[in-house]
């Protein structure tokens, strides 16, 4: 006999949105695929960005910036070749590899640098100019730079002739730009070794290699660095130190390679090569091991059309099979999404060093470097939807274990113990914060999505127990919440004797207390409707988080959001939802850092789940749209963006290709969508919030290895392909 699927067809109406409908699909039935249609994300998210902001790519620990830009401010444009190429594995923070001299703890390792952070902006590597007709055009500037993916796409006009150039950087994080010019050319290239503004030496040494056509920069030199914070700069070695940088081309350069040392010890090369329609393309690689260096720099030269090819398939595989699908009416929102996930894809890194032993994601390769604890409460959350959880999940929140097995955290008194805000190979930062008990929350939802009990294990014996053993710290009154799967954590991984721990810790079990303890902060300190307002008067979005919360009380979440969330006299509605702090706030709190950050991604999300979570959908729809096409769409450009954060006159500031946008990416999936699945509970909980704006949304999920369909639209949720025994509907 032959079990045909079931589909179900869920109806739900608008005046009875809690209707719940709980249905069992056969076990072993044989299910259709669901997996979607091949789509080129990599074409579709093309963007005009010349003039806008520079260029980004990303390999594993090699990366690209086109150009420069500092806060959105057009500071160099990208030219031909290759400009700011540079090696990332975390090895310093900064652009110094000093030792921190403080004592226990606190001490922060070897690269801890409070300064330098964006050290790439001072690499220059292959800038090239034109001569066409004995006429000399010195690093032309692109009529376009188009931003994709996989790769970037430059096209100039110099003396009548068009060249096209494309930049990528290979599977073996070398990188290399592919040129051809609508008649001969001549492309003359010239850069130099590592050299800082913080720089005091160099001891960088050059050769030319004819037998691999490359020339050899053993790269060396010392930096100013300040390794501990509110401490003064010291010197010591540069981050590539003793670091080998390559560069080659496809045609020979033998006689036209030209070498000298300036005073300083830094060392400038120039050569020169022919280009035509039949291309030519120059690369870089950086290496510890000098063979490996030139093997890559090489390889990528003799290969470069397969590989450009071949790292375009990869991202459109990751964008077609590592992540849900989604659809909806507005085109915007769809490039929105995809948007935001490939970057969250292009910032993963995997070193396997020190206490970078495990895949994760990044914020950015800038000042934010790294994985940040504070970004991570969101960031592991994303990862729990990809595919490959393994990859793209379980080292977001294991690499942080590191530090907590070496007794890496800061201990106050009272035994809270506190995380670094972010780490590298053998460094980690001198702030600390308690964020990382959300990051329990964020590692129970992997287990809910995997059933992973090893994965749990991991997590709980190797760091939460330990981190936590003494006190539980609260990040937006979370700590119920976490206390909640801590006990579920120690009971599925053999850990049950430590259950009366976290009971003690957390009186949970007394709904009078717990309700308290949010009673006592309602309408705090005379501000009406307002949930635990300082006495200083700072009101900010914060104050919308405690409602992610199951524990928060509904009747105080409608209220405040009405009153506060949807002013736009006094409240958080500015040209758009959130201000970052209430109007009413904003006259007499005027700093700087004020004024930059009126708008920001993560205020956005942790206000948006809130409301989505206190089950206000209709409000918390519109205004995550409202959010999404202002903070995420630019209007003149017409295409999706993700800012580090816009000043209160709307202008953009700081990071332009920023993963601290990746929280967005759940206000698709479990906000908008109403998505939860828990493969141990085998069930599937939808809580459909169609914004009135759109007819239909449809998501493709991927489910215990297989993709599950669900079309959303006013008559109800179909769902089909779901391998989960359990599917509720609300």
């Amino acid at each position: 006999m032959i079990f045909m699927p079931p589909r179900f067809t869920l109806n739900f109406c608008s005046h009875r949105w809690w209707v719940v409908v709980f249905v069992l699909a056969w076990a072993g039935a044989v299910f259709a695929s669901e997996k979607p249609p091949f789509t080129d994300y990599c074409q579709r998210l093309e963007q005009e960005v010349q003039g806008r902001k520079h260029g980004f790519m990303a390999g594993n620990v090699t990366y690209y910036v086109g150009g420069f830009h500092a806060s959105w401010k057009l500071m160099e444009d990208e030219t031909i070749g290759l400009t700011h190429p540079f090696h990332h594995d975390l090895r310093s923070r900064g652009v110094g590899l000093l030792e921190s001299q403080l004592s226990g703890t606190e001490h922060t390792g070897k690269g801890n640098d409070y300064s330098g952070w964006e050290f790439y902006k001072d690499t220059r590597v292959l800038y090239g100019s034109v001569i066409v007709d004995g006429i000399t055009f010195k690093h032309p500037k692109p009529k376009s730079m188009r931003w994709r993916p996989d790769k970037m796409i430059c096209e100039y006009e110099v003396g009548g002739v068009h060249i096209r150039e494309e930049k990528f950087i290979g599977a073996n994080d070398a990188a290399a730009s592919i040129i051809t010019a609508s008649k001969p050319v001549t492309l003359q290239f010239e850069g130099h070794s590592f050299y800082h503004r913080n720089s005091v030496t160099s001891t960088a040494a050059i050769r030319f290699d004819a037998r691999s056509n490359a020339i050899v920069i053993r790269e060396g030199g010392t930096v100013k660095s300040r390794p501990d914070p509110g401490r003064d700069a010291c010197v010591g070695p540069c981050v590539y130190s003793g670091m080998t940088t390559a560069l080659s081309a496809s045609r020979d350069i033998t006689k036209t390679v030209k070498t000298r040392k300036d005073d300083r010890g830094v060392q400038h090369y120039t050569f020169a090569i022919p280009c035509d329609g039949r291309g030519t393309a120059v690369s870089w690689a950086m290496h510890d091991d000098e063979r490996k260096a030139m093997q890559s720099v090489r390889a990528i030269i003799a290969n470069h059309k397969p590989w450009l090819a071949a790292k375009t398939t990869e991202m459109n595989r990751l964008l077609n099979d590592e992540i849900p699908w989604f659809r909806c009416p507005d085109k915007r929102f769809v490039d929105i999404y995809y948007y935001l996930w490939s970057l969250y894809l292009m910032y993963t890194i995997e070193v396997g060093r020190g206490w970078e032993q495990e895949a994760h994601t990044q914020t950015a390769v800038n000042n934010f470097l790294g994985l940040h604890r504070y970004d991570a409460a969101f960031q592991i959350k994303v990862g729990a939807w990809t595919r490959n959880k393994a990859k793209y999940a379980y080292g977001n929140v294991l690499t942080w274990n590191h530090l907590t097995r070496n007794n890496r955290y800061r201990e106050t008194p009272n035994g809270l113990r506190m995380l670094s805000d972010n780490k590298g190979i053998t460094w980690h930062s001198g702030a600390y914060g308690v964020e990382t008990s959300e990051h329990v929350l964020g590692a129970w939802q992997i287990y809910q999505h995997t059933g992973d009990v090893q994965y749990l294990k991991a997590c709980y014996e190797d760091h939460f127990a330990k981190l936590f053993e003494k006190r539980l710290g609260s990040f937006a009154m979370n700590e119920f919440e976490v206390a909640d799967s801590l006990v579920k954590m120690a009971r599925l991984t053999g850990n049950a004797d430590d259950v009366p721990r976290w009971n003690r810790l957390v009186r949970r079990a007394d709904p009078k207390h717990v309700r308290l303890m949010f009673d006592q902060r309602w309408e705090a300190n005379g501000v009406p409707n307002y949930f635990a307002a300082p006495k200083n008067g700072m009101l900010m979005t914060t104050t919308f988080w405690a409602m992610r919360s199951p524990y928060f009380p509904n009747e105080y979440a409608k209220r405040m959001v009405h009153a506060w969330a949807l002013n736009r006299d006094r409240g958080f509605y500015g040209a758009f939802f959130p201000l970052a702090m209430a109007r009413q706030s904003m006259a007499k709190f005027k700093s700087q850092d004020d004024q930059a950050f009126g708008y920001t991604p993560d205020t956005a999300y942790f206000t948006l789940d809130g409301i989505f979570r206190q089950r206000l959908k209709k409000e918390a729809t519109e205004l995550t749209l409202n959010h999404l096409i202002h903070y995420n769409y630019h209007s003149n450009w017409k295409i999706p963006i993700a800012p580090e954060a816009y000043r209160r006159d709307l202008s953009l500031f700081g990071d332009q290709y920023s993963n601290f946008n990746a929280g967005k990416i759940l206000l698709y999936l479990e906000g908008l969508a109403g998505l939860r699945y828990s493969i141990p509970d085998e069930k599937l909980t939808v809580q459909s919030a169609l914004p009135k704006a759109w007819d239909w949304m449809e998501i493709r999920l991927p489910i215990a290895g297989q993709w599950t369909r669900l079309r959303y639209t006013r008559d109800g949720v179909k769902v089909t392909n779901n391998p989960l025994r359990g599917l509720k509907i609300n």
